[in-house]
């Protein structure tokens, strides 16, 4: 599942953020948080985790997140990791090939998730920078993402990435994990299209539907079945 969310932030939203996250923010070495094989790809900047901003940003992303039906049909969340925000550009301008660590440790709140899925919420109009695509590898080819301010991709945490080098401007993101209720993919992506079915379905029929009623039993019968919380 690759899903583009859109508007998770609202433009005065991202006003904000990008006046918190200027060159005048307390950056620290991106390499710092990397794991062991990824610290070797890292080449970025990362908001300082232990600053006041960073605090403050977080809990207005998470915020977002929590209002959004979208990211939580497709998601379930069990845990999100607290939100991290990095910029790229440059010296500072490019993350290689590597894969997510099944485990994060987050110091802000000492939780720990399982990375099921991966999020990137894009905090930089693509017009203001060149290069700084997150670049996903599959089977069939490669996905190559740049997204709006506000908007926010999610994908599995088990894909190979990187963000390609950025050669013009500054490319700020926040980005972030999700441990799910439901841990397998195949059975999350069943229940997001299942739950955006009935969502057509309501609005064709209205909620009094008996096929709408019968199948919001079964998808509520199979996430229970699935479920662990």
């Amino acid at each position: 599942m690759f899903l583009h969310i859109k508007d998770v932030l609202s433009a005065d939203e991202v006003a904000f953020f990008r006046q918190h996250l200027g060159p005048e923010a307390p950056w620290v070495e991106g390499a710092r948080s990397a794991g062991e094989q990824a610290v070797h790809q890292k080449n970025n900047l990362q908001l300082a985790q232990g600053s006041d901003v960073s605090a403050q940003l977080q809990g207005l992303v998470k915020a977002a997140l929590h209002r959004n039906a979208l990211f939580f049909s497709a998601a379930l969340p069990r845990r999100i990791f607290n939100p991290l925000f990095n910029n790229y550009g440059g010296e500072a301008n490019f993350y290689g090939n590597h894969v997510d660590s099944a485990v994060m440790h987050s110091r802000a709140d000492k939780c720990w998730v399982r990375s099921d899925l991966s999020c990137t919420l894009f905090l930089t109009p693509p017009d203001e920078y060149e290069g700084g695509e997150l670049v996903a590898s599959e089977a069939w080819g490669e996905k190559r993402i740049k997204l709006p301010a506000g908007d926010l991709i999610l994908y599995p945490s088990s894909t190979v990435h990187q963000v390609s080098p950025v050669t013009r401007g500054r490319r700020v993101c926040s980005f972030f994990w999700v441990e799910s209720m439901v841990r397998g993919l195949e059975q999350r992506q069943l229940l997001f299209d299942m739950d955006m079915a009935l969502l057509r379905l309501r609005q064709s029929v209205g909620e009094k539907d008996p096929s709408v009623i019968a199948l919001s039993g079964t998808y509520h019968n199979l996430l229970r079945m699935w479920a662990d919380v």
